[in-house]
Protein backbone atom coordinates (compact mmCIF):
# COMPACT_ATOMS: atom_id res chain seq x y z
CA UNK A 1 0.00 0.00 0.00
CA UNK A 2 1.29 3.43 -0.71
CA UNK A 3 1.06 6.24 1.91
CA UNK A 4 0.39 9.97 1.16
CA UNK A 5 3.77 11.12 1.63
CA UNK A 6 4.38 8.94 -1.81
CA UNK A 7 1.35 9.86 -2.89
CA UNK A 8 1.85 13.15 -3.15
CA UNK A 9 3.82 16.42 -2.60
CA UNK A 10 2.28 18.88 -0.37
CA UNK A 11 2.98 23.04 -1.39
CA UNK A 12 1.71 25.90 -0.46
CA UNK A 13 -1.76 27.03 0.65
CA UNK A 14 -3.52 29.34 -2.10
CA UNK A 15 -4.44 32.37 -0.92
CA UNK A 16 -5.88 34.86 -3.19
CA UNK A 17 -24.17 17.53 -23.32
CA UNK A 18 -22.87 15.09 -23.93
CA UNK A 19 -20.92 16.22 -26.46
CA UNK A 20 -21.02 17.63 -29.94
CA UNK A 21 -20.61 14.04 -31.27
CA UNK A 22 -18.62 14.74 -34.62
CA UNK A 23 -19.00 12.63 -37.44
CA UNK A 24 -15.39 11.61 -38.50
CA UNK A 25 -14.13 10.74 -41.92
CA UNK A 26 -12.04 7.95 -42.15
CA UNK A 27 -8.89 10.16 -43.06
CA UNK A 28 -6.10 7.61 -42.32
CA UNK A 29 -2.98 9.67 -42.46
CA UNK A 30 -3.13 10.29 -46.69
CA UNK A 31 -1.92 13.33 -48.09
CA UNK A 32 -4.67 14.68 -49.40
CA UNK A 33 -6.36 14.13 -45.98
CA UNK A 34 -3.32 16.35 -44.39
CA UNK A 35 -4.88 18.77 -47.25
CA UNK A 36 -8.03 19.51 -45.83
CA UNK A 37 -9.23 22.40 -43.92
CA UNK A 38 -10.42 20.46 -40.58
CA UNK A 39 -9.05 19.34 -37.21
CA UNK A 40 -10.47 16.93 -35.17
CA UNK A 41 -10.43 17.07 -31.31
CA UNK A 42 -11.11 14.80 -28.47
CA UNK A 43 -11.62 16.32 -25.23
CA UNK A 44 -12.19 15.65 -22.06
CA UNK A 45 -15.78 17.89 -21.04
CA UNK A 46 -16.55 20.92 -19.50
CA UNK A 47 -14.83 23.39 -21.58
CA UNK A 48 -17.97 23.45 -24.31
CA UNK A 49 -21.02 25.55 -23.48
CA UNK A 50 -24.33 23.65 -22.71
CA UNK A 51 -25.20 26.89 -25.31
CA UNK A 52 -22.97 27.24 -26.98
CA UNK A 53 -21.18 29.78 -25.10
CA UNK A 54 -18.03 28.09 -23.38
CA UNK A 55 -14.32 28.82 -23.68
CA UNK A 56 -14.31 26.09 -26.72
CA UNK A 57 -17.15 27.88 -28.42
CA UNK A 58 -15.78 30.86 -28.91
CA UNK A 59 -12.36 29.64 -29.44
CA UNK A 60 -12.87 27.07 -32.38
CA UNK A 61 -15.04 29.51 -33.67
CA UNK A 62 -12.34 32.58 -34.09
CA UNK A 63 -9.99 29.89 -34.81
CA UNK A 64 -12.11 29.22 -38.18
CA UNK A 65 -12.68 32.69 -38.83
CA UNK A 66 -8.95 33.27 -38.67
CA UNK A 67 -7.54 30.13 -40.55
CA UNK A 68 -10.58 28.87 -42.55
CA UNK A 69 -10.17 25.40 -40.45
CA UNK A 70 -13.29 24.14 -39.59
CA UNK A 71 -13.08 21.89 -35.61
CA UNK A 72 -14.88 18.34 -35.43
CA UNK A 73 -15.14 18.05 -32.17
CA UNK A 74 -15.85 14.50 -29.73
CA UNK A 75 -16.12 14.82 -26.04
CA UNK A 76 -16.68 12.07 -23.44
CA UNK A 77 -14.61 11.49 -20.10
CA UNK A 78 -10.78 11.62 -20.24
CA UNK A 79 -10.04 7.82 -19.83
CA UNK A 80 -12.93 7.24 -22.49
CA UNK A 81 -11.36 9.72 -24.80
CA UNK A 82 -7.96 7.79 -24.32
CA UNK A 83 -9.54 4.26 -24.86
CA UNK A 84 -10.91 5.65 -27.97
CA UNK A 85 -8.06 6.91 -29.22
CA UNK A 86 -5.65 3.73 -28.53
CA UNK A 87 -8.86 1.49 -30.28
CA UNK A 88 -8.24 3.60 -33.47
CA UNK A 89 -4.57 3.66 -33.95
CA UNK A 90 -3.96 1.78 -36.67
CA UNK A 91 -6.60 4.39 -38.40
CA UNK A 92 -6.48 7.67 -36.30
CA UNK A 93 -8.97 10.01 -36.22
CA UNK A 94 -7.60 12.42 -33.66
CA UNK A 95 -5.42 15.55 -34.45
CA UNK A 96 -5.33 16.62 -31.01
CA UNK A 97 -6.32 15.10 -27.28
CA UNK A 98 -7.04 17.28 -24.28
CA UNK A 99 -7.69 15.34 -20.76
CA UNK A 100 -7.49 15.77 -17.43
CA UNK A 101 -4.51 14.34 -15.91
CA UNK A 102 -3.64 11.73 -15.10
CA UNK A 103 -4.91 10.88 -18.54
CA UNK A 104 -2.62 12.94 -20.52
CA UNK A 105 0.03 10.60 -18.98
CA UNK A 106 -1.86 7.91 -19.90
CA UNK A 107 -1.91 8.97 -23.38
CA UNK A 108 1.89 9.60 -23.31
CA UNK A 109 2.70 5.80 -22.20
CA UNK A 110 0.35 4.42 -24.55
CA UNK A 111 2.14 5.84 -27.87
CA UNK A 112 -0.73 8.25 -28.71
CA UNK A 113 1.48 11.66 -28.47
CA UNK A 114 3.74 13.60 -30.70
CA UNK A 115 6.22 15.91 -29.24
CA UNK A 116 5.08 19.93 -30.54
CA UNK A 117 6.24 22.62 -28.18
CA UNK A 118 3.08 25.25 -29.03
CA UNK A 119 3.60 28.47 -29.10
CA UNK A 120 3.96 30.37 -25.39
CA UNK A 121 4.21 27.18 -23.74
CA UNK A 122 7.31 28.96 -22.92
CA UNK A 123 4.55 30.77 -19.92
CA UNK A 124 3.24 27.65 -18.82
CA UNK A 125 4.60 26.70 -15.62
CA UNK A 126 6.76 23.21 -15.57
CA UNK A 127 4.74 21.50 -13.43
CA UNK A 128 1.75 21.88 -16.21
CA UNK A 129 3.16 20.94 -19.09
CA UNK A 130 5.67 17.80 -20.45
CA UNK A 131 9.20 18.31 -20.42
CA UNK A 132 9.74 16.45 -23.53
CA UNK A 133 6.99 18.59 -25.56
CA UNK A 134 4.39 15.92 -25.22
CA UNK A 135 1.58 17.94 -23.68
CA UNK A 136 1.12 21.20 -22.78
CA UNK A 137 -1.89 22.28 -20.22
CA UNK A 138 -4.01 25.01 -22.22
CA UNK A 139 -6.59 26.13 -19.02
CA UNK A 140 -5.44 25.44 -15.50
CA UNK A 141 -8.59 24.17 -13.41
CA UNK A 142 -8.83 22.86 -9.66
CA UNK A 143 -10.73 19.71 -8.38
CA UNK A 144 -13.38 20.36 -6.46
CA UNK A 145 -16.93 19.22 -5.16
CA UNK A 146 -20.64 21.00 -5.35
CA UNK A 147 -23.72 21.03 -3.62
CA UNK A 148 -27.54 22.25 -3.63
CA UNK A 149 -27.59 26.04 -2.50
CA UNK A 150 -31.40 26.13 -2.14
CA UNK A 151 -31.82 22.85 -0.49
CA UNK A 152 -28.70 23.27 1.75
CA UNK A 153 -28.78 25.86 3.88
CA UNK A 154 -24.63 25.57 4.23
CA UNK A 155 -22.27 23.69 2.19
CA UNK A 156 -20.72 20.12 3.58
CA UNK A 157 -17.72 20.89 5.05
CA UNK A 158 -15.52 17.36 5.77
CA UNK A 159 -16.00 14.40 4.01
CA UNK A 160 -17.34 12.44 6.95
CA UNK A 161 -20.39 14.67 6.88
CA UNK A 162 -21.30 12.87 3.66
CA UNK A 163 -21.69 9.64 5.11
CA UNK A 164 -25.09 10.99 7.31
CA UNK A 165 -28.21 9.75 6.01
CA UNK A 166 -29.26 13.07 4.59
CA UNK A 167 -27.27 12.27 1.64
CA UNK A 168 -29.02 8.64 1.12
CA UNK A 169 -29.01 7.91 -2.18
CA UNK A 170 -28.66 12.02 -2.94
CA UNK A 171 -24.77 11.66 -3.61
CA UNK A 172 -23.05 10.79 -6.87
CA UNK A 173 -19.37 11.17 -8.31
CA UNK A 174 -18.29 9.99 -11.49
CA UNK A 175 -16.25 6.59 -12.08
CA UNK A 176 -12.45 6.48 -11.18
CA UNK A 177 -10.92 5.32 -14.14
CA UNK A 178 -13.37 6.58 -16.74
CA UNK A 179 -13.23 10.29 -16.16
CA UNK A 180 -10.70 13.05 -15.03
CA UNK A 181 -12.75 14.14 -11.81
CA UNK A 182 -13.46 10.44 -10.90
CA UNK A 183 -10.03 9.54 -10.99
CA UNK A 184 -9.67 12.68 -8.99
CA UNK A 185 -12.04 11.85 -5.94
CA UNK A 186 -9.83 8.57 -5.16
CA UNK A 187 -6.73 11.11 -5.77
CA UNK A 188 -7.97 13.47 -3.33
CA UNK A 189 -9.08 11.02 -0.62
CA UNK A 190 -6.08 9.00 -0.81
CA UNK A 191 -4.05 12.24 0.15
CA UNK A 192 -7.02 13.53 3.03
CA UNK A 193 -7.04 10.05 4.61
CA UNK A 194 -2.98 9.36 4.45
CA UNK A 195 -2.98 6.85 2.13
CA UNK A 196 -4.48 4.09 -0.30
CA UNK A 197 -6.39 1.83 2.46
CA UNK A 198 -7.70 4.36 4.77
CA UNK A 199 -8.87 6.17 1.62
CA UNK A 200 -10.75 2.76 0.30
CA UNK A 201 -12.34 2.31 4.01
CA UNK A 202 -13.51 5.71 3.95
CA UNK A 203 -14.58 5.33 -0.13
CA UNK A 204 -16.60 1.75 1.05
CA UNK A 205 -18.51 3.25 3.39
CA UNK A 206 -19.50 6.32 1.24
CA UNK A 207 -20.57 3.73 -1.22
CA UNK A 208 -24.24 3.16 0.80
CA UNK A 209 -24.74 6.87 0.28
CA UNK A 210 -23.64 7.07 -3.70
CA UNK A 211 -26.71 7.09 -6.28
CA UNK A 212 -24.56 5.09 -8.95
CA UNK A 213 -21.77 5.11 -11.65
CA UNK A 214 -21.17 7.83 -14.01
CA UNK A 215 -18.96 8.18 -16.94
CA UNK A 216 -19.28 11.86 -17.72
CA UNK A 217 -18.99 14.44 -14.62
CA UNK A 218 -20.50 17.36 -16.41
CA UNK A 219 -24.09 15.42 -16.14
CA UNK A 220 -23.99 15.48 -12.60
CA UNK A 221 -24.39 19.50 -12.35
CA UNK A 222 -27.81 19.78 -13.74
CA UNK A 223 -28.91 16.70 -11.09
CA UNK A 224 -27.63 19.09 -8.16
CA UNK A 225 -28.97 22.31 -9.57
CA UNK A 226 -32.59 20.32 -9.76
CA UNK A 227 -32.18 18.81 -6.56
CA UNK A 228 -32.05 15.25 -7.79
CA UNK A 229 -29.13 14.89 -5.74
CA UNK A 230 -27.30 17.41 -3.36
CA UNK A 231 -23.54 16.58 -3.59
CA UNK A 232 -21.19 15.55 -6.42
CA UNK A 233 -18.13 15.30 -7.64
CA UNK A 234 -16.47 18.13 -10.26
CA UNK A 235 -13.89 20.97 -11.02
CA UNK A 236 -13.98 24.22 -10.54
CA UNK A 237 -13.92 25.55 -14.12
CA UNK A 238 -16.49 23.54 -15.30
CA UNK A 239 -18.84 24.28 -12.11
CA UNK A 240 -18.49 27.62 -12.32
CA UNK A 241 -19.12 28.09 -16.03
CA UNK A 242 -22.20 26.22 -15.33
CA UNK A 243 -23.67 27.78 -12.39
CA UNK A 244 -24.13 30.84 -14.42
CA UNK A 245 -27.17 29.13 -16.14
CA UNK A 246 -27.78 26.70 -12.87
CA UNK A 247 -28.31 29.34 -10.14
CA UNK A 248 -28.27 26.65 -7.45
CA UNK A 249 -25.20 24.94 -7.72
CA UNK A 250 -21.99 25.88 -5.05
CA UNK A 251 -18.47 24.92 -4.97
CA UNK A 252 -17.02 23.24 -1.92
CA UNK A 253 -13.72 21.74 -1.01
CA UNK A 254 -13.89 18.95 1.49
CA UNK A 255 -11.33 18.67 4.52
CA UNK A 256 -10.90 15.29 6.45
CA UNK A 257 -12.23 15.94 9.98
CA UNK A 258 -10.66 18.35 12.12
CA UNK A 259 -8.26 19.01 8.74
CA UNK A 260 -8.22 22.05 6.29
CA UNK A 261 -9.82 21.78 2.74
CA UNK A 262 -7.79 20.72 0.15
CA UNK A 263 -7.31 20.34 -3.78
CA UNK A 264 -5.17 20.08 -6.64
CA UNK A 265 -4.46 21.55 -9.74
CA UNK A 266 -6.37 19.52 -12.81
CA UNK A 267 -5.30 21.25 -15.52
CA UNK A 268 -7.03 20.57 -19.22
CA UNK A 269 -4.24 19.06 -20.84
CA UNK A 270 -3.56 18.99 -24.82
CA UNK A 271 -1.18 16.73 -26.99
CA UNK A 272 -0.83 16.53 -30.68
CA UNK A 273 -2.18 12.98 -31.88
CA UNK A 274 0.92 10.73 -33.01
CA UNK A 275 0.37 10.27 -37.09
CA UNK A 276 -2.62 12.39 -36.71
CA UNK A 277 -4.44 12.98 -39.99
CA UNK A 278 -4.24 17.07 -39.73
CA UNK A 279 -0.89 17.22 -37.89
CA UNK A 280 -0.19 20.74 -39.01
CA UNK A 281 -3.97 21.83 -38.65
CA UNK A 282 -3.32 20.26 -34.91
CA UNK A 283 -0.34 22.25 -34.07
CA UNK A 284 -2.09 25.47 -35.59
CA UNK A 285 -5.06 24.45 -32.89
CA UNK A 286 -2.72 23.97 -30.24
CA UNK A 287 -0.33 27.58 -30.91
CA UNK A 288 -4.17 29.38 -31.34
CA UNK A 289 -5.48 27.90 -27.73
CA UNK A 290 -2.42 29.03 -25.95
CA UNK A 291 -2.30 32.68 -27.86
CA UNK A 292 -2.81 35.92 -25.99
CA UNK A 293 -6.55 36.44 -26.92
CA UNK A 294 -7.80 32.81 -25.92
CA UNK A 295 -5.80 32.51 -23.01
CA UNK A 296 -7.39 35.85 -21.72
CA UNK A 297 -11.30 34.19 -22.21
CA UNK A 298 -10.29 31.30 -20.27
CA UNK A 299 -11.64 33.22 -17.30
CA UNK A 300 -14.16 35.76 -18.57
CA UNK A 301 -15.88 33.51 -21.05
CA UNK A 302 -14.66 29.84 -20.00
CA UNK A 303 -14.98 30.26 -15.99
CA UNK A 304 -11.15 28.71 -15.86
CA UNK A 305 -7.85 29.98 -15.33
CA UNK A 306 -5.02 31.07 -17.75
CA UNK A 307 -2.32 28.22 -18.40
CA UNK A 308 0.06 30.97 -19.42
CA UNK A 309 1.29 33.23 -16.24
CA UNK A 310 2.17 36.04 -17.99
CA UNK A 311 -1.80 36.78 -19.06
CA UNK A 312 -3.03 38.22 -15.59
CA UNK A 313 -7.22 38.07 -15.90
CA UNK A 314 -8.61 40.59 -13.74
CA UNK A 315 -12.08 40.10 -15.24
CA UNK A 316 -15.26 39.41 -12.62
CA UNK A 317 -14.95 35.87 -12.95
CA UNK A 318 -11.50 35.91 -12.42
CA UNK A 319 -11.76 37.76 -9.21
CA UNK A 320 -14.35 35.57 -8.21
CA UNK A 321 -12.33 32.24 -8.96
CA UNK A 322 -9.24 33.51 -6.94
CA UNK A 323 -12.13 34.38 -3.93
CA UNK A 324 -12.98 30.72 -4.14
CA UNK A 325 -10.19 29.12 -3.62
CA UNK A 326 -8.65 31.37 -1.52
CA UNK A 327 -7.31 29.81 2.01
CA UNK A 328 -7.49 26.07 0.30
CA UNK A 329 -4.46 24.35 0.66
CA UNK A 330 -3.09 22.85 -2.33
CA UNK A 331 -1.17 19.51 -2.67
CA UNK A 332 0.76 18.35 -5.83
CA UNK A 333 0.21 14.93 -7.09
CA UNK A 334 2.60 12.50 -7.92
CA UNK A 335 1.54 12.42 -11.36
CA UNK A 336 4.17 9.83 -11.90
CA UNK A 337 3.28 7.25 -9.21
CA UNK A 338 0.03 7.62 -10.16
CA UNK A 339 0.28 7.12 -14.05
CA UNK A 340 1.99 3.59 -12.87
CA UNK A 341 -0.06 2.48 -10.78
CA UNK A 342 -3.61 4.08 -11.43
CA UNK A 343 -4.82 0.39 -12.16
CA UNK A 344 -4.40 -0.47 -8.63
CA UNK A 345 -5.88 2.38 -7.23
CA UNK A 346 -8.66 1.71 -9.61
CA UNK A 347 -9.15 -1.89 -9.15
CA UNK A 348 -9.13 -1.31 -4.87
CA UNK A 349 -11.36 1.23 -5.68
CA UNK A 350 -13.74 -1.05 -7.23
CA UNK A 351 -13.22 -3.74 -4.87
CA UNK A 352 -13.72 -1.48 -1.87
CA UNK A 353 -17.51 -0.52 -3.47
CA UNK A 354 -18.36 -3.37 -5.20
CA UNK A 355 -18.32 -1.40 -8.55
Amino acid sequence: MRTSSKLVKPIAAVTGSLALAATLTACGGSSAASDEKVVTVYSADGLKGEKGDGWYDKVFADFEKETGIKVKYVEGGSGEMVQRAVREKNNTQADVIVTLPPFIQQADSKGLLQAYTPKGAEQVDGANKAADGKWTSVVNNYFGFIYNKQQLKEAPTTWEELLDGTFKNKLQYSTPGVAGDGTAVVIKAMNDFGGQEPAMEYLKKLQANNVGPSSSTSKLAPKVDKGEILVANGDVQMNFAQSKSMPNLGIWFPAKEGGKPTTFALPYAAGLVNKAPHTENGKKLLDFMLGEQAQREVSAVGGGFPARKDVKATDANAIELAKLIEGVEVFEPDWADIDKNLTTYVDAWKTATGS
